[in-house]
This record gives C-alpha cells, sequence and structure tokens, in this order.
C-alpha cells in the first residue's frame, strides 16, 4: 500500500544558507501525485515544483529544484530522505519561502513529527523502482554508482584531512526501519574553513553550531560533540537518500558513494534514467514491500526520540 501524512504536519525555522525564518507544512495527498512542493508566497508564477531528477537544478552545497518559471526551493535533501526513510511517496509541501527549515541539522525532527501525527495507508499498491543494470559516474576522486539488488543498500566513503573526521566508510540495509534507527539524527557537518568561505559568500546565514557539527582540525567545535562516532558518514548516507528520493519512487538497487555529494547522486540517477533498460517500475509483491524503507517503523525503541 502507498503512504501519506495523516494529517498536516507543521515545521518553522530558518534556512541554512539564507538565514531567513520559514514555514513549511505537509499535506495528505491523493495516490501516485507523488511529492510537489507548492510555495504560497509566490502568487503571480507557477508555484507548484515536483520533487523529482530532472528539476535539479545546480546549486552549491544543497540540493535545489525548480520549475520552468523558475520558482525553486532548495536545501530539500533532509526532507526528502525523512519522507523516503518512512515509505512516504505522496504529500504536499506548503513552503512560505525558497529554503526548507534546517531544524536541527538532521531528518530526526521531521520523522518525529510525522511520526507523531502519523501516516496513512491507501488503497494504491506500492511501486518500486528495480535498477536492472550497473550505472557509475565520476569526477576526479570522487565516484557513485547504482547496481542491481532486491532491495535498498547504501554504502559510503568519506576521506577528510581534517583528523576529527578522517576516513569514514558505512555501509547499510536500508530495509526493517534501518534509516529511522541508524542515520535520521545525523547532522550536517563542515569545516571552521568551510564555514568562513560560505559566509564570505552569503551561505550559511542560518547555520549554527546548534543545526550543523562544525570541525576545526582535531576539534569538534558542536556543543555535546557527536551523536555518532561516525555521524559524518551517516550524513552522507542520510542525503543519498535524500537525493535517491527524488527517482520518484522507492529504489531496489545497491548505492556506493565514495566522497560524492549532491550533485554527483542526481548525476547519477540522469544517467540511469538515460540509459536503455537500466531501470524498470515494477508492483511490489509481499516480499518486495517488506524490504522498502520505512514498513514497520513506529516511535517505540528510538532511542532519540526518548
Amino acid at each position: 500500500m502507498q503512504n501519506t501524512v495523516k494529517s498536516p504536519v507543521t515545521f518553522e525555522g530558518v534556512g541554512l544558507h539564507s538565514g531567513l525564518p520559514v514555514r513549511m507544512v505537509l499535506h495528505p495527498a491523493a495516490p501516485d501525485s507523488g511529492i510537489r512542493f507548492r510555495r504560497s508566497d509566490v502568487t503571480d508564477l507557477d508555484p507548484v515544483i515536483r520533487a523529482a531528477w530532472d528539476q535539479v537544478v545546480p546549486s552549491s552545497l544543497c540540493t535545489l529544484v525548480a520549475n520552468e518559471d523558475g520558482v525553486s526551493v532548495s536545501t530539500i535533501e533532509h526532507i526528502m530522505a525523512a519522507l523516503a526513510g518512512l515509505a512516504i511517496w505522496n504529500v504536499e509541501i506548503e513552503i512560505d519561502g525558497p529554503e526548507v527549515p534546517i531544524m536541527d541539522g538532521s531528518s530526526a525532527p521531521f520523522v518525529a513529527a510525522i511520526l507523531e501525527k502519523g501516516i496513512a495507508r491507501m488503497a494504491a499498491p506500492t511501486r518500486a523502482l528495480r535498477v536492472l543494470r550497473a550505472v557509475e559516474v565520476r569526477q576526479g576522486e570522487a565516484w557513485a554508482r547504482l547496481e542491481p539488488a532486491d532491495m535498498l543498500e547504501i554504502d559510503f566513503r568519506i576521506d577528510f584531512a581534517d583528523p576529527a573526521i578522517g576516513a569514514q566508510s558505512r555501509a547499510l540495509n536500508m530495509a526493517n526501519g534501518a534509516f529511522v534507527r541508524e542515520l535520521c539524527d545525523s547532522r550536517t557537518f563542515c569545516r571552521q574553513s568551510d564555514v568562513d568561505a560560505m559566509r564570505e559568500q552569503g551561505l550559511a546565514l542560518g547555520g549554527t553550531l546548534d543545526n550543523a557539527v562544525v570541525f576545526d582540525g582535531a576539534e569538534i567545535l558542536s556543543p555535546g560533540g557527536l551523536r555518532h562516532a561516525d555521524e559524518p558518514v551517516r550524513h552522507k548516507m542520510l542525503d543519498a537518500l535524500g537525493d535517491l528520493a527524488l527517482a520518484g519512487a522507492p529504489l531496489m538497487a545497491r548505492y556506493t558513494g565514495n566522497r560524492a555529494g549532491h550533485a554527483m547522486t542526481n548525476r547519477l540517477l540522469r544517467a540511469l534514467f538515460a540509459m536503455p533498460g537500466a531501470v524498470e517500475m515494477d508492483d511490489c509483491d509481499a516480499f518486495a514491500r517488506g524490504m522498502l524503507p520505512g514498513v514497520g517503523v513506529h516511535r517505540g525503541g528510538l532511542h532519540w526520540l526518548a
């Protein structure tokens, strides 16, 4: 069965890069309608933007989607990861500004609020995109790959010169609520030198030590330290899930990322859909449905909700 939110879910915060206050409301949507953003502050142009891989336009340090009128929403990766991790593929996201609120820098506030309001099952069959042929994109030392698998698996590797980050890797089968338990509370991160550079470019104006983990060489500047010893690579996996959700349906595939970012994951989806015979849409049988991210998730036993 397909899912949507049971009732409207409201979030208020600031944009990470713009620093502007923003209000965002998730509304229930009909089966097969997909995920769409609607800019409530836009009145003279088309305010609706599909959350889709072919709507992504180049942007620094985040994922941004725009429609044909140029109306856009940025920093969508954390809410997209939350929705995919809860198996929600039909929702209208009303937002009164150009950037999704950063909240605490992770997907956990979105997940917690959605679970509090409840998830509605719909009388429509679940469909998934099954990857049939391997596809890969590269740029320098960075690369990303999708290959056939019976469920979504994410394998990610990072390597930073900063001793507090260093080389990290993690692989995770995303079935059985793994995203909610293992990844969704991992926060966005950056180096102090990156913060200084972004501020000079007019970015990260809403960033604080409360909504990002900031590293400076061997030091962790954010109060309280890390939520996980490998929080940076877990957050990269979170981002990857959010960016892969722009495929428009659950993916049955193994994703491997090495130093990959938002732009590279979008290039990978574009390559996948451009390759003849590389992917097909399937109705999910009972086994496939049981392997999808978000199946069986509930509030009980989630340590970060305690």
